[in-house]
């Protein structure tokens, strides 16, 4: 049973400066309209056109409905914030927006997993792909991405809810994250910094693995592609898609492997919006705008609107 007698928090932000506030307010408006338009149009897309209803456009799909959700749980309250000063969120709101972000966290890292291996069997075993990236296998797949986000949240959250806040209820960050909250808890948080570096091991660091041996096979088969062409745009594709899952692994490794008495909430804060909002904003550009039949798609939904 929570015993917290904080009721709500009050959130920093990036800079407490009111000329970097308006600035930022500008810059973080157009990172969300970029992504949430960017995802949207990814997800109409896919919808609404069958010839893009294969597995891959389907895990991207997830991908993108992933995204939306990221970045919706976070970046509205951070402009809220910066324009109104309204620093205040209520414990509740605070919980929820954490259980979203975990959530999201936790299917984006199985997701990019999943693409990967999808990515593999397309290239390494092209006459048996059919067979065995099947409906059912596709079903299964997503489940299991469910299944591990929903619990990896589930855990995360539950675990912040038995601690107890006593004061001060300031978060130096721009949203309700693990760290932030564990340093202002006034119990003990060994379980919770125990849980987050087993999540931290199994999930970042098992599927960051994954990927990079799934893009392993992949690089080793483009290598026998004969023509010169051909391996300049599989290595182009390859290459965008390890950068930006990198970009995503890397400052998300380095945040939750770590206790939470060495948080330096000044440099997290630029780190953490690698990962929360930059990631996001560059998945529908690197894995689907520069496909031709999602151009096609896109093209499609675009001329269907026209009429």
């Amino acid at each position: 049973m929570n015993k917290s007698i904080v009721t709500e928090f009050l959130i920093l932000g990036f800079t407490q400066k009111p000329e970097l506030q308006r600035a930022l307010f500008i810059v973080f408006l157009l990172i969300y309209l970029v992504a949430l338009l960017g995802n949207a149009l990814i997800v109409i897309a896919i919808i609404c056109n069958t010839t893009l209803h294969t597995p891959m456009y389907v895990f991207l799909l997830a991908l993108a409905i992933v995204d939306i959700i990221c970045t919706t749980s976070i970046i509205p309250k951070m402009l809220g914030t910066m324009l109104t000063m309204g620093r205040s969120i209520s414990y509740e709101s605070c919980m929820s927006q954490l259980f979203f972000f975990t959530w999201s966290l936790g299917a984006e890292m199985v997701l990019f997993t999943t693409m990967a291996y999808d990515r593999y069997v397309a290239i390494c075993f092209p006459l048996r792909y059919r067979t065995m990236m099947n409906p059912h296998m596709c079903v299964a797949l997503l489940g299991i991405t469910m299944v591990i986000a929903v619990t990896n949240s589930w855990v995360h959250t539950g675990l912040i809810l038995r601690l107890t806040f006593c004061g001060p209820n300031i978060i130096d960050h721009f949203f309700c994250e693990i760290p932030p909250l564990l340093s202002l808890s006034c119990s003990p948080v060994r379980i919770n910094e125990v849980m987050v570096y087993v999540a931290d091991i199994t999930l970042a660091i098992g599927d960051f693995t994954l990927t990079c041996i799934s893009y392993g096979f992949i690089i080793a088969a483009i290598l026998r592609i004969h023509t010169a062409e051909g391996k300049r745009k599989a290595f182009s594709t390859c290459s965008s898609h390890l950068i930006v899952v990198s970009l995503y692994y890397s400052p998300v490794i380095y945040t939750y492997i770590r206790p939470a008495s060495s948080y330096s909430f000044e440099r997290d804060k630029v780190i953490t919006a690698l990962y929360t909002l930059v990631t996001p904003t560059l998945n529908p550009i690197v894995y689907s705008f520069r496909n031709k039949e999602m151009q096609t798609g896109i093209q499609k939904v675009f001329a269907f609107l026209r009429h």
